[in-house]
């Protein structure tokens, strides 16, 4: 899961450690929405990049509450801390990748997101963390529910599969 004492986290650590789970999947869906334009899968690559701009705002309201409650108190916690807590994999990237696909790797990351807050809290006594926590946890099947309203209205495309793209061994 991660290196972090649930137990033991103060609730300026848990803002923080959101602070840092946004962070973390909003450049990951950059660098997905990079690549995804290097494969000339602008839909698939506007997809992540939207989906960048939600985890920036979300960390932007995450950060000022931190800093009303807070001020620029000092943090004790790391990105190292962490991995991939709602950040897509790094090759979750396909070449020729649909919108579809992407949102299914978004949709993907929120369980995976809702999972992490879920294990969390079974480990916290802190009314106010718990609480935050419980807060980070419901938003994300919040999220879930946009993204899988998102996938409802897209009209059925074709089925595609990597193996549809790659190449044949070939002999020497």
């Amino acid at each position: 899961m991660s290196r972090i004492d649930f137990a033991t986290l103060s609730p300026q650590d848990a803002l923080d450690l959101a602070v840092l789970i946004e962070d973390e999947a909003e450049e990951r869906y950059e660098d997905l929405g990079h690549q995804l334009e290097i494969h000339r899968t602008p839909e698939a690559a506007a997809f992540f990049r939207r989906m960048a701009r939600n985890e920036a705002a979300h960390r932007a309201r995450l950060q000022e509450r931190r800093t009303r409650l807070f001020g620029d108190a000092p943090g004790t916690m790391t990105r190292a801390l962490l991995w991939d807590v709602e950040a897509p994999e790094y090759d979750e990237a396909r070449a020729f990748m649909t919108v579809r696909q992407a949102m299914e790797t978004a949709l993907r990351c929120e369980e995976k997101a809702h999972a992490f807050f879920v294990e969390a809290l079974r480990h916290v006594r802190e009314p106010q963390v718990r609480a935050l926590l419980a807060e980070l946890r419901d938003e994300e099947v919040e999220h879930q529910r946009m993204i899988r309203r998102e996938l409802d209205r897209l009209a059925a495309g074709p089925a595609i599969d990597d193996e549809d793209f790659t190449d044949e061994p070939t002999s020497q």
